[in-house]
């Protein structure tokens, strides 16, 4: 029995569960058992003719062990688990984990340095597996906080206007992960008075939210005691520019005023934004309003009013650019084909128009959306039912 230890000893040693290697305090490498060998592909006497294990490192890892690691086992005596990628004999990388110890001069022996090499494949693949589920999970919070905000910034419902049929779409751009500056309201003022504001902040994300914020509270401040839109845009305005956000923004601002029943008039002001559109109930559509200076980055701004009577059948479409500019390449949707899709529609009730629109656009762009949508509807009910 006693003749076998030195066997057994050596077959622990080569086939042992790790593998194991001596160097001397440089790194070079003068013992080294199978399970190594068999890991790595690389040959016993390859590796033995003065090859340092730092060599077997990438390089970022060789960096590590020449300025850290090896320092490290010298000083302290030892480290361990320090997870490090093997280059193999065909260059493949092996994920593994590294202990090491230290064992100074005796006995005629030179210092050596004495690593352990553990796999690590499985684990690594486990916390790249973790890693990536809580870079999923850290999206889905930041869709929830996205989609939460912007619910905040746009009505979840209208109110009913008596006579009138009202409807809005919005679809933000890309994923939806990000708040999008498009914003839309509609309030009353007083009785048989109604403000619709609808626009479009410059950029994404928090800071575009607290410019939506501020423009949507402002209109709605200043809109109960100021009857012209214009005059509303210009106190936006200047609460833009005191908030100095840095941030412009375009708007439409519009007074609808029931003048009797069925019969509506529409004031509208814009501050650098695309003129709304109506379509007669034969199919003739003409723009509305007199383009204006963008809000938030001058002092001083030039809006005008413009009423207009929204007939019996007759339609308005009030939207921001991510519908004209919704691109195919090279080419944009722009204000022909809207003004022909809305002739088209104009037979449709206010949602029936909104989603015609919506789902065009989006298909022009195979589906998703380059810019933030965002767009109101109003439409006069013919006959009987626009006399309520």
């Amino acid at each position: 029995m006693a003749d076998e230890g030195p066997a057994l000893l050596k077959e622990l040693y080569e086939h042992a569960p790790c593998g194991y290697l001596c160097g001397l305090a440089d790194g070079t490498i003068i013992a080294v058992n199978e399970t190594f060998l068999a890991w790595t592909g690389h040959r016993r006497e390859a590796l033995l003719r003065g090859v340092r294990f730092q060599e077997l490192l990438t390089i970022g890892d060789r960096i590590f062990y020449e300025t850290h690691y090896a320092p490290l086992v010298l000083r302290a005596g030892g480290v361990h688990e320090i997870a490090v990628d093997l280059l193999c004999s065909d260059r493949a990388r092996l994920p593994v984990l590294v202990s090491s110890g230290f064992a100074e001069a005796a006995g005629g022996l030179p210092a050596t340095i004495r690593v352990c090499v553990f796999r690590a494949t499985e684990r690594r693949e486990y916390e790249l597996l973790r890693a990536r589920r809580r870079a999923e999970e850290s999206e889905d919070r930041v869709r929830l906080l996205a989609r939460t905000l912007q619910q905040s910034l746009i009505p979840p419902a209208l109110p009913r206007i008596p006579g009138l049929d009202v409807a809005a779409a919005y679809r933000p751009a890309g994923r939806g992960d990000e708040v999008g500056g498009d914003f839309y309201d509609l309030f009353e003022t007083s009785p048989d008075d109604w403000g619709l504001v609808l626009g479009d902040v410059c950029g994404k994300g928090a800071e575009a939210a607290v410019v939506t914020s501020l423009a949507r509270h402002t209109v709605r401040a200043h809109a109960a005691e100021v009857k012209h839109p214009a005059a509303v845009l210009r106190e936006l305005n200047t609460a833009l520019v005191r908030q100095r956000a840095d941030r412009f923004c375009t708007v439409v601002y519009t007074r609808i005023h029931r003048v009797r029943p069925g019969v509506f008039s529409l004031t509208v002001s814009l501050g650098g934004h695309p003129q709304p559109l109506r379509v007669s109930a034969d199919g003739e559509v003409t723009a509305i309003g007199h383009p204006g200076t963008v809000l938030g980055l001058f002092d001083d701004v030039t809006v005008y009013d413009e009423t207009v009577e929204l007939c019996p059948g007759d339609a308005v479409l009030l939207f921001t650019d991510g519908v004209t500019e919704a691109r195919d390449g090279a080419d944009l949707f722009d204000e022909f084909r809207l003004t022909s899709l809305l002739a088209g529609a104009r037979a449709l009730d206010a949602r029936g128009i909104a989603d015609r629109i919506v789902e065009r656009v989006l298909a022009f762009q195979n589906g998703r959306a380059c810019d933030d949508i965002a767009l109101v509807v109003l439409k006069s009910p013919r006959g009987p039912a626009g006399a309520s």
